[in-house]
């Protein structure tokens, strides 16, 4: 733990606050001024000028004050990188575990449906008004053009949803469809489509990571199964299910619940005969400000690519090209980490899902192809007033910027006997190995309430072969068919609170905790085997830690 001068939060002598964990505060500094002591009759007018000579003091003293801080906030951050090695104490919670976002964790409470919708806790209240436009915007369901409302005007003319919200069920997980007799329409299950390169130019595209994968030439790179009045929608997705069994230590059966997918009423010709389909739930939206705020060196130390120290686990980045910044930049998000930055990651939903153009991304038909000329042709909503696009600049940075403050909650029972015990075994059976439970933020622009927090994600952000039985067998930039972003575990046990079930993997197919551990292969056979091994009361005790994150 760092001395108690590095974590005082108030001046003076006061303890540290539990408040305090999980921030790291710059060092404070006394300046010590004493007038002469006086009698306690002074007179009324000598008052203002005992004032005046403390006043001239401390404004002399105030370069000093600026100095110091600035020379010692300068090794904020190697404080903090000393609290980042794996603990070997398990009786007892680390330094700010309790609250995984640090100071940035939410207030509010954690068993509500709302779990996943408050601001970070640390933030300035004069952004609370941007959060809360953001939210509303990413509540707003979108009209086709042309419409009265021309702040709202433009979905489609194929889509997938009128709302962010619609996929992101209060800010939370999706999933598919809850049965394969039942359609859903809360679009939080999307299937993103592409094909193989077939010329020289398509190879160097993609080998320059300028793209991350070929679009179907008739479907685009997304299967669209809504649309507005008078356009057909492209397709739907069938879902079969076969269940398989695993057997576990202490004669326990779980059953898996195998998925089988294919494209079906597809109203614009054939797809591709070498089509690749990958079907994704929409994953939750907590405390993507801060993993954009983890600096780029901290997610690499853990790359290792060719497993040069043969621990079977490798590791490996996927370098994606930023709309943003025009540069190769490291991939953050997404399953399969495709997109770089949180503000990318809005563009293309805004256009894959909803149809809606951003100055980023002007194309006022969403993922309309050539070969669907009635969805070219339809009226959009781009207007001079929102820079000719339908989503602008404006309403454009407040849902970015909720999208980078919606809060990880706090943990729940985190110092309970029996999680402790299931953190160790996470730890033992090497859980850890991807899942790595902390990183610092460094300086995250415009954001000061992200910057230098100690986090507990449970992710690093890399990406891993999961296995054949796993695999999509479809690249995305440098990830293969088989290769997946470890996804972050902060607030996973809230899901069947925030959202009213516990499907878990990218596709949804896990139906708990349990199902998504046994399905790991590839780099996380070795853990799965030694979590079938364990006895049932440790199996739960793993489960418990899990669900307190």
């Amino acid at each position: 733990m760092l001395p108690a001068w590095m974590t005082r939060r108030s001046w003076g002598r006061a303890p540290a606050l539990v408040s305090d964990e999980g921030r790291v505060h710059l060092p404070h500094f006394r300046y010590h001024h004493r007038l002469a002591d006086k009698p306690k009759d002074k007179s009324p007018r000598q008052a203002p000028r005992a004032l005046l000579l403390g006043a001239i003091a401390f404004g002399a003293a105030l370069p000093l004050l600026a100095g110091a801080i600035a020379t010692h906030g300068a090794g904020t951050d190697a404080a903090l990188d000393t609290l980042l090695p794996p603990t070997t104490d398990f009786t007892k919670l680390e330094p700010g575990e309790a609250k995984p976002g640090g100071e940035a964790t939410s207030r509010g409470s954690v068993d509500t449906p709302n779990a996943f919708s408050l601001s970070s806790g640390n933030m300035d209240f004069k952004r609370e008004l941007d959060f809360k436009v953001g939210n509303g915007i990413f509540r707003k369901n979108w009209v086709s053009a042309p419409s009265s409302t021309d702040a709202s005007d433009g979905l489609g003319p194929l889509f997938n949803s009128r709302a962010c919200q619609n996929c992101h069920l209060k800010d939370g997980r999706g999933h598919p469809p809850l049965s394969s007799d039942v359609p859903d329409d809360s679009g939080s299950m999307l299937v993103r489509l592409s094909v193989p390169p077939t010329t020289d130019e398509e190879k160097a595209e993609l080998d320059a990571h300028k793209m991350n994968s070929l679009p179907d030439p008739t479907y685009g790179g997304q299967l669209q199964d809504f649309s507005i009045q008078g356009i057909e929608a492209e397709g739907k997705l069938k879902i079969d299910y076969k269940e398989r069994k695993v057997k576990l230590a202490g004669g326990e059966t779980i059953s898996l619940r195998v998925p089988t997918y294919s494209l079906t009423s597809l109203n614009y010709g054939p797809a591709s005969p070498d089509i690749m389909i990958s079907p994704r739930v929409a994953p939750q939206m907590i405390g993507l400000g801060l993993l954009e705020a983890v600096p780029e060196e901290e997610i690499l130390a853990f790359a290792d690519p060719d497993d040069a120290n043969k621990d079977g686990i490798s590791g490996k980045p996927n370098e994606v090209w930023s709309r943003e910044h025009q540069k190769l930049m490291l991939g953050r998000f997404g399953w399969k980490a495709g997109i770089p930055t949180i503000a990318q990651q809005a563009a293309e939903a805004f256009n894959g899902d909803i149809g809606l153009s951003t100055t980023m991304i002007p194309k006022g038909a969403g993922d309309c192809t050539e070969k669907e000329k009635q969805c070219l042709d339809a009226p959009t909503g781009a207007s001079p007033k929102y820079q000719n696009v339908e989503v602008g600049d404006d309403l454009f940075a407040m849902v970015a910027f909720y999208s980078k403050n919606l809060a990880v909650p706090p943990r729940r029972k985190p110092d309970d006997a029996e999680v402790l015990k299931g953190k160790e075994l996470f730890y033992e059976i090497g859980c850890a190995g991807c899942h790595k439970p902390k990183f610092t933020t460094g300086d995250a622009p415009g954001q000061p309430h992200l910057s230098h927090q100690l986090i507990y994600p449970y992710t690093d952000m890399l990406l891993h072969d999961m296995g054949e039985g796993l695999a999509d067998n479809r690249p995305e930039g440098a990830a293969s068919g088989n290769e997946w972003r470890t996804a972050p575990l902060w607030g996973i046990g809230l899901t069947g609170i925030v959202n009213g079930h516990t499907l878990f993997l990218h596709d949804g197919r896990a139906r708990n905790i349990t199902e998504a551990i046994l399905w790991h292969g590839g780099e996380g056979e070795a853990s799965r085997d030694k979590f079938a091994a364990l006895s049932k009361a440790d199996r739960a005790r793993l489960v418990a830690f899990v669900n307190s994150l």
